[in-house]
């Protein structure tokens, strides 16, 4: 039995999957061999995790994989670095390998003389070339061709394969090195004004900027605004999202679109009353109703589509599908599908429904005018998300919008679909029991299957980073460190029965930073949790940056000084899954935890708060942000808030490149956008809408009228413009 499970272990590392992990305590646990042996079987490697019997054959079979390829699926490599490629042939086949980049211009490589033992594979002797890769080649997606004598007929062979060429490190940072830069986040649907539909939506998400932006800030940070279900009911949470390269209708602002002005009276009245019943849903501070919202702008939206476009919008409109090429006609037509077939209907299982099958193709022509709505749609979303850019950046802000991207989508929609043949559908993502849950997360999205990304020039990737990446100065990379290395669970066990899978980081990263390099952006990446001690240093080395929270930066349960953090980072006081901070000072997530069942030890959780207040109160104090020897009324809500700012101030002494100040801590809200562990008939997870400290909904038309907003803003405004260039010089790399 030990000798199976060592080879089991050798077959799962071959494989990328890790035979153990770390837990929150420090200690190792020990991956299950069930868990190993499903995780091996999703991959394409059926094995018995009881037996010795056929893992020696399937770990074989691993070590010869790259000897049946002539070249590698995907290669990455860092510009500047040159690398030599290793090419399989039959042995003693000549082999000439060229590179054609995507300019059309084509580069012979140079064979290198280094000999290495040929392999038998499946009975045949397979030999090994090396050509270099010249250190000069341009950033971009290039091709590799490969030409060999056929054997044993006469002429060539060719094989194909992609070549990716990406930065060494990404500098789209380097204006924050010489002054460093804050923004505003927020959850751009709680975020309304008197014009919303009861939603915040991407006029109000410019407006957002432009109000910050007249405070010296320099981004706007919004949820996720990918794509939920194309008609009510939708998931409430923008971390669920249905794909992530596509945007929700459900932000544009119907009133700016060309359509809406150019339509007859009658049909603007029309809409117009469907506007005046959402705008009475703007001053409801209890929950924000997102179904109504959506199926109003989906009726009206429906109504501006029968208008007819004018010569130089079909231009731009056809541009758009033109670019978005055959994601966006697949996206298109699961909209149109999933109208009119739920998630449980057994159509979905159909083999002939699959992008491309004679099913879909068949749905494809019937439901024509559905998709061209969709598609539709998704230019507008386009045109109004370029826009709310272009306004950011006039207004002053060094990056604009920095828009936030999900770790995946759910199981059951749009990427679920149409990426089938690179997800793997019965694993799901999740995190390893922690400190905070015991029993382990699962979060009901589908990973990538590693080698069918390399098999399949990581294309799919691509243009999702592409198309997200269009209209924003920067990218948050939620839970970057998947890049790395996923915890995946077998679809119906716990959490707890989970197995880290490594990711080719080299690939996952360089391709984000090429695409990052070419849309000019910033890339942070949400390095929090548990992982392996050099990813941050990696991140930092290839220009990405992490990121730091307040709360989690303790040394021995006190308060890490902010000179002592990282500085390529964005730091910021909280995060969305805890309390705005006032909320977080006063002790609301120990009394919403324990209201919900979620602690073992309330009274234990409650002492741990206070030591923890008391302790960053001390600190404060200490660095001469808040009055020395005072005890705050935190029941007091101008206490409060000169609390928050301290907090702010204390923060902004850190070296790091950008801080994040929330829109909730600006308006002195106190309740909670998301409890982590709570199910939605148990806490209104993201349907909290806007809030002052009083409970009253805040608009953003109100907000420089808010007590405080502007204080906040202005003070870390002043304490980053008065930070010392030694603070970045001695900083923490």
């Amino acid at each position: 039995m030990t000798e199976a499970r060592d080879v089991l272990h050798r077959l799962a590392h071959a494989y990328g999957i890790q035979t153990s992990y770390q837990g929150q305590d420090g200690l190792e646990r020990e991956v299950s061999g069930h868990t190993l042996a499903a995780v091996l079987t999703a991959l394409g490697c059926p094995v018995d995790p009881d037996g010795l019997a056929g893992l020696e054959s399937a770990l074989e079979h691993r070590r010869l994989a790259p000897w049946r390829r002539v070249l590698p699926h995907t290669t990455v490599c860092r510009a500047g670095a040159g690398t030599s490629l290793q090419v399989h042939v039959p042995h003693g086949s000549p082999v000439t390998v060229d590179v054609l980049l995507e300019d059309g211009s084509e580069i012979a490589l140079e064979q290198l003389e280094d000999f290495t033992e040929p392999q038998e594979v499946s009975g045949e002797l397979v030999g090994q070339a090396t050509f270099r890769l010249p250190q000069d080649l341009p950033l971009g997606w290039h091709l590799l061709r490969a030409r060999m004598a056929e054997v044993p007929l006469d002429g060539e062979r060719l094989v194909e394969a992609t070549l990716v060429v990406v930065p060494d490190r990404l500098d789209t940072d380097q204006p924050f090195h010489r002054h460093r830069g804050w923004g505003l986040s927020a959850q751009l649907y709680s975020v309304r004004s008197s014009a919303s539909w009861g939603l915040g939506d991407l006029h109000d998400l410019a407006d957002l900027a432009v109000q910050t932006a007249a405070h010296g800030g320099d981004f706007v940070l919004s949820n996720p605004l990918h794509a939920s279900a194309p008609q009510p009911p939708v998931v409430s949470s923008p971390y669920s999202p249905s794909t992530r390269r596509f945007t929700h209708p459900m932000y544009l602002r119907i009133e700016d679109l060309p359509e809406y002005a150019e339509a007859e009276p009658a049909m603007r009245a029309r809409v117009d009353e469907l506007a005046v019943r959402r705008r009475a849903e703007n001053t409801v501070a209890d929950s924000l109703d997102r179904d109504a919202a959506y199926a109003d702008k989906l009726t009206a939206l429906g109504w501006l589509h029968l208008l007819p476009r004018s010569p130089e919008r079909e231009e731009s409109y056809c541009g758009y599908r033109q670019g978005e090429g055959q994601g966006l006609e697949d996206f298109a037509l699961w909209c149109a599908l999933r109208t009119r077939l739920p998630p449980d209907d057994p159509a979905w299982q159909d083999p002939a429904l699959v992008p491309g099958g004679a099913l879909a193709e068949q749905y494809r022509r019937e439901l024509a005018d559905e998709i061209e709505l969709h598609r539709w749609m998704q230019w507008l979303c386009d045109e109004q998300l370029a826009e709310a850019q272009a306004t950011a950046r006039r207004a002053g802000m060094r990056l604009g919008l920095l828009q936030d991207l999900a770790v995946g989508a759910d199981r059951n929609n749009a990427d679920a679909w149409m990426l089938q043949d690179l997800l793997v559908p019965s694993m799901s993502v999740g995190a390893p029991p922690d400190m905070y849950n015991q029993m382990g997360q699962d979060w009901s999205q589908s990973p990538w299957h590693p080698e069918r990304l390399a098999e399949t020039g990581y294309r799919a990737y691509r243009d999702m980073l592409q198309s997200v990446l269009r209209r924003a100065g920067g990218l948050r990379v939620d839970h970057i460190l998947g890049l790395f290395r996923l915890w995946w669970v077998p679809v119906g066990q716990s959490p707890v029965h989970g197995a880290y899978v490594e990711y080719d980081h080299e690939a996952m990263i360089g391709i984000l930073a090429l695409e990052a390099h070419r849309a000019g952006a910033v890339v942070v990446g949400e390095d929090l949790g548990t992982f392996e001690p050099w990813v941050q240093d990696y991140l930092a080395q290839r220009g990405l940056l992490g990121t730091s929270i307040l709360w989690f930066e303790q040394d021995d349960g006190g308060p890490r000084p902010p000179q002592e953090y990282r500085r390529q980072c964005l730091t910021s006081v909280n995060t969305h899954d805890l309390p705005p901070t006032a909320g977080y000072l006063t002790g609301l997530h120990v009394d919403l935890r324990e209201r919900l069942g979620l602690l073992d030890d309330p009274a234990a959780e409650r002492q741990r708060a206070d030591e923890e207040r008391r302790a960053y109160l001390g600190a404060l104090q200490d660095a001469g942000f808040y009055r020395s020897g005072s005890e705050p009324d935190l029941s007091v809500p101008a206490e409060r808030a000169d609390v928050v700012l301290a907090l702010h101030r204390y923060l902004a002494q850190a070296p790091s490149l950008l801080q994040c100040v929330a829109l909730v801590d600006a308006v002195g809200e106190l309740r909670i956008q998301n409890q982590p562990g709570t199910r939605q008939h148990e806490y209104p997870n993201w349907e909290v809408p806007l809030a002052d400290a009083e409970g009253r909904p805040v608009l953003i038309d109100d907000l420089d009228a808010v007590p405080g907003f502007a204080r906040l803003l202005d003070a870390v405004d002043h304490e980053l413009d008065a930070g010392s260039p030694e603070q970045t010089e001695t900083a923490a790399p």
